[in-house]
């Protein structure tokens, strides 16, 4: 039978996977799902984010969905304990180190973005960022206390080449299947890790895609380049920081935040983490307020990589620009519509 584990989190994310839910359950309810506690509320009720059943149950699963982790009330508490130490933890276990975040302008929303649209209309970027490496995972890391009284932070980044070549041969492929163009982008100029990175990408690309068009730029430059001119992009391939900072910016390009999924890819045949990536927001949780659309595009990515339904991930991705072009928007996008109500609205399409 082929399983979905649902992990609601925090904030938000019950209310956003709650839509997703109703869809997968009308698109496919063959389909079993399996609902777990994860993140924040997993500590409150379990002592830890990340339960060791809820962690091989996601092993064993075809895809994992989740909505997201985090608020101010775990602020205090030990950091392997707080809920983006289950995030990481999940991410670790799953070996998911390729994580794609495409950025798509829905042509009804060309005029949400803070971008003039003819900027932005017609964006088709997919983002694709290493995840299980670089300063999120390297050692050592941590707080100390030096002998004069100072206190120093320390964080090391940190990537070998099998890390650098399996997520660049994921980029790679994507992009013959797009318009043939990867842009990588680090800091070469100034950190040993991005100078690495760089020669890896150059030396796969000669070896295995010269097919495919590759172009070299700094990370900054790459952030400027996104609010200047973003549809010279087609496959943008970075590491784990800077791929959380790019893949922002390049949310807020599509008109808001909540529009966007992603996927976390491992090898062939194991199973996918798929999450909006859009935060908890601690502000609105509770008030059906949330655009669920970042949930329920991210289920159609699982629905297309992980539970192989391309036909039905065709459909729902139809049914929300439909839904878009019949006027349903979220407060984020200058609409009225509740959490619920935008479900409603990809359902009718549906």
């Amino acid at each position: 039978m082929t399983t979905l584990l649902l992990l609601p989190g925090d904030g938000i994310g019950p209310e956003v996977t709650d839509q997703a839910r109703r869809v997968l359950e009308r698109l496919a309810p063959e389909i079993a799902i399996e609902t777990r506690a994860f993140g924040g509320i997993s500590y409150e009720t379990l002592g830890t984010p990340l339960a060791d059943e809820t962690r091989d149950l996601a092993l064993k699963c075809d895809a994992a969905l989740m909505g997201a982790v985090g608020g101010p009330q775990w602020a205090g508490v030990a950091r392997h304990l707080r809920p983006e130490a289950g995030l990481l933890g999940l991410r670790s276990a799953m070996g998911v180190f390729a994580n794609l975040r495409p950025a798509l302008c829905f042509p009804a929303l060309a005029d949400a973005s803070t971008l003039k649209p003819e900027v932005v209309r017609g964006l088709d970027i997919m983002i694709v960022r290493e995840l299980t490496g670089g300063v999120y995972f390297g050692q050592p890391r941590g707080i100390e206390t030096l002998a004069d009284g100072r206190r120093r932070g320390v964080d090391t980044q940190v990537y070998d080449t099998t890390e650098i070549e399996r997520v660049s041969r994921v980029a790679f492929n994507l992009a013959r299947n797009r318009r043939n163009k990867v842009t990588s982008c680090e800091k070469s100029n100034v950190m040993e890790t991005g100078l690495l990175w760089r020669e890896v990408v150059t030396a796969l690309h000669a070896r295995e895609f010269a097919d495919v068009g590759l172009e070299h730029m700094l990370a900054d430059n790459a952030a400027m380049q996104l609010v200047k001119n973003p549809r010279q992009f087609d496959v943008i391939l970075t590491d784990n920081l800077f791929g959380d900072l790019l893949s922002d910016e390049a949310a807020q390009l599509t008109g808001s935040l909540g529009m966007l999924p992603s996927a976390a890819l491992g090898v062939d045949g194991a199973p996918g983490l798929y999450e909006p990536i859009h935060g908890s927001a601690p502000d609105i949780a509770g008030q059906g307020l949330a655009n669920p659309l970042g949930a329920i595009l991210s289920l159609a990515m699982a629905l297309r990589w992980s539970l192989k339904r391309a036909s039905l991930a065709d459909t729902l991705e139809a049914a929300v620009a439909a839904a878009l072009t019949g006027g349903a928007r979220t407060r984020d996008l200058g609409g009225t519509l509740t959490t619920a109500q935008m479900g409603d609205a990809v359902l009718a399409a549906l």
